[in-house]
């Protein structure tokens, strides 16, 4: 049965102990594929979209699947790096930091087709901002300083338009995850900011987001997540994690459910080589060293 851990990570690149449960003693009868995502929504909602891919996951794997929530970009990167997760949900940037924290051992194995094009959209519900040009001098909302759309392409983008968040904004906040962005917008909290197109389209299909926010901006298209396998891990076992994501189709009811919850047509093979463009970005905008 899919499981949730309940112990959250803690504090900035340390990882929680992770429970019992997840960990496969010397005694256990069957091994578990250890699961993590990018703390980019609220916990609830992670977990309501992993639950029906887990218990998808398992019986394609045939082993159980423990899903381990964490709280911060920094802990799915560190768990990978000592092998307490085997799986994770990746955006392209914490992908670029979990390959250099491993030295090139963590695998990007598969991406959803809308990945591979990728877009953020800057909102406000300013009535006076009409452009990104409007938003100097205000107060700008990024998601997790971590975060691939919510922040570092954003702000590469910003560069590249001529604005350069650190000098021509009044202030810099980060709500922490996307859906909170657009809740700092709402309420007033920043005069502008910006979240992931995918997040975005969710939050409006659902009637979360609060008319006065409206999008003034698309970011060029660049690719993001992917799920990647920690190095070491059974290349058999990598082989059918890559096959059962691949094997969800549209047309088939249950896998229909699975790949709405993640915002996903299907999924598609992915490389490492397509982060380049992340990693490239991220220097330029003095994330990365």
């Amino acid at each position: 049965m899919f499981r949730f851990s309940r112990r959250l990570a803690l504090k900035g690149a340390l990882v929680c102990a992770l429970a019992i449960s997840v960990v496969p003693s010397a005694t256990a009868a069957e091994p578990v594929l250890r699961v993590s995502a990018i703390p980019d929504e609220a916990p609830t909602e992670l977990q309501r979209k992993f639950a029906p891919l887990g218990k998808y996951l398992e019986k394609e794997l045939a082993m159980k699947v423990s899903f381990v929530p964490v709280s911060d970009y920094a802990a799915v990167v560190e768990a990978l790096a000592s092998d307490k997760l085997d799986l994770a949900w990746l955006g392209g940037f914490t992908f670029v930091q979990a390959s250099i924290r491993t030295r090139g051992a963590a695998t990007p194995l598969v991406q959803r087709a809308e990945d591979a094009r990728f877009t953020s959209k800057f909102i406000t519900a300013d009535d006076n901002i009409k452009t990104l040009a409007d938003t100097r001098g205000k107060v700008f909302a990024f998601g997790s300083p971590s975060s691939t759309s919510g922040h570092l392409m954003p702000r590469y983008f910003l560069i590249q338009g001529g604005i350069n968040a650190d000098k021509d904004f009044k202030n810099v906040a980060f709500s922490g995850a996307h859906d909170a962005t657009v809740a700092f917008v709402a309420a007033g909290k920043a005069d502008a900011g910006v979240l992931n197109a995918s997040v975005w389209e969710k939050l409006v299909d659902q009637n979360k987001v609060d008319p006065k926010v409206r999008v003034i901006a698309t970011t060029p298209p660049y690719f993001d997540y992917n799920w990647t396998v920690r190095g070491g891990l059974d290349p058999e076992l990598v082989r059918k994690i890559a096959a059962a994501f691949l094997k969800l189709d549209p047309a088939n009811p249950e896998h229909a459910e699975i790949l709405a919850l993640q915002r996903a047509s299907r999924f598609i093979p992915t490389s490492k080589e397509n982060y380049q463009g992340i990693e490239q970005a991220a220097k330029a905008a003095g994330l990365l060293k």
